[in-house]
C-alpha cells in the first residue's frame, strides 16, 4: 500500500472540500470516481439545503411554503438532529433564531455541514484497501484501513495566529470540527440571548463522526466559558479549548499541543480553516 496521498480539492457549498487518499485506490480511476460522487452528492446538497438559493427546500419552508412534514426525508433527518441538538445544548445550539426585524428565520447550515461531508465520505469508505481524509471547510472525518500504517495528523490552528498550530491530533477513525471567528468573523452567537459568545478563541471537538464533532463544537463555541463543562460531559468527545488568552485546554487525551517554535504547518500539508490535513 503506497503511503504517499492522492489530494484534491473543490469549492462546493461555499466551502473549500478537499480529499487525501493514500493506498490501494489513491489517484486510480475508482479513486477518481468516489471523489466525483462525494462532489456530486454534496453539489445536491447545496441544491437541497442552502439558504442563499430562492429555490431551495429550505428557503420554502422557511417562507412558510413548505411543511417540515412535506420535505424530503434528508430534510426531515436534519431537523431532528438539529432539534435533538438544540435540547442537549440546552438552546444554546439552534437552527432556528429571531433576527433584528423580530422575524424567526430558519438556517440550519450549523447541522448541515458536518452532516453532508460524512454521509458523503460513505464513496470513499467503499473504496478497499484504501485511507481517506475528506475535509469541509476545514473540519475533517477520516479513516485508515490498516492497523499498521500511520494515523492521519490532523493540525489545529492558533486562532490568534492561524499560520501556527496548537496541536496535531492523530485520527484513525472518527472526525474533528472547530468553531472559532478566525476566518469569517463573529458568526456564531448564543441561541439562548442572541449574543456573541466571550471568553474563548476556539474549540475543537474529536468525535466518531463529523455531524456531531461539528455540531458539539459550535455549541460549546455558543456557550463561551460555560461550553468546557458542558463539552466534557459529551459522551465519546474530546477536545481541545483554547481561550481568549491564549491558554490551551485540553478536554480528554485527543492532542498533542506544539510548542509555538515548531508549530508552523509544513509546506506539504494543505492550509484550511480549523484542522489541517497531514499525513
Amino acid at each position: 500500500m503506497s503511503t504517499r496521498p492522492w489530494r484534491a480539492v473543490e469549492q462546493v457549498m461555499g466551502l473549500p472540500i478537499s480529499v487525501a487518499l493514500r493506498g490501494r485506490h489513491a489517484g486510480d480511476r475508482r479513486g477518481h470516481d468516489a471523489w466525483s460522487a462525494v462532489v456530486a452528492e454534496l453539489r445536491e446538497v447545496d441544491r437541497v439545503f442552502s439558504t442563499y438559493r430562492a429555490d431551495s427546500v429550505v428557503s420554502r419552508l422557511d417562507r412558510g411554503e413548505m411543511t417540515p412534514a412535506a420535505a424530503p426525508p434528508e430534510v426531515r433527518e436534519v431537523l431532528a438532529i438539529a432539534e435533538r441538538a438544540r435540547v442537549e445544548s440546552g438552546g444554546a445550539f439552534d437552527v432556528r433564531r429571531r433576527g433584528d426585524d423580530r422575524v424567526v428565520r430558519l438556517d440550519p447550515s450549523g447541522v448541515v455541514k458536518g452532516w453532508a461531508v460524512q454521509r458523503a465520505a460513505a464513496h470513499l469508505a467503499a473504496l478497499r484497501e484504501t485511507d481517506y481524509c475528506l475535509g469541509g471547510g476545514g473540519d475533517v472525518v477520516a479513516r485508515v484501513v490498516d492497523p499498521q500504517a500511520p494515523a492521519w495528523q490532523i493540525g489545529v490552528e492558533d486562532p490568534r495566529e492561524p499560520r501556527r498550530l496548537v496541536a496535531r491530533v492523530p485520527l484513525r477513525d472518527g472526525a474533528v470540527a472547530t468553531s472559532a471567528e478566525t476566518h469569517r468573523g463573529p458568526h456564531v452567537v448564543d441561541a439562548r440571548t442572541g449574543r456573541r459568545p466571550t471568553g474563548l478563541a476556539s474549540v475543537t471537538v474529536v468525535a466518531p463522526d463529523l455531524t456531531w464533532a461539528d455540531i458539539d463544537a459550535t455549541a460549546a463555541f455558543a456557550m463561551g466559558t460555560d461550553g468546557l463543562a458542558w463539552l466534557e460531559s459529551r459522551p465519546g468527545r474530546s477536545g481541545l479549548v483554547v481561550l481568549d488568552d491564549g491558554t490551551p485546554r485540553v478536554l480528554g487525551q485527543p492532542a498533542r499541543c506544539l510548542p509555538s517554535a515548531s508549530s508552523t504547518p509544513s509546506a506539504g500539508m494543505p492550509f484550511m480553516s480549523g484542522p489541517t490535513i497531514g499525513s
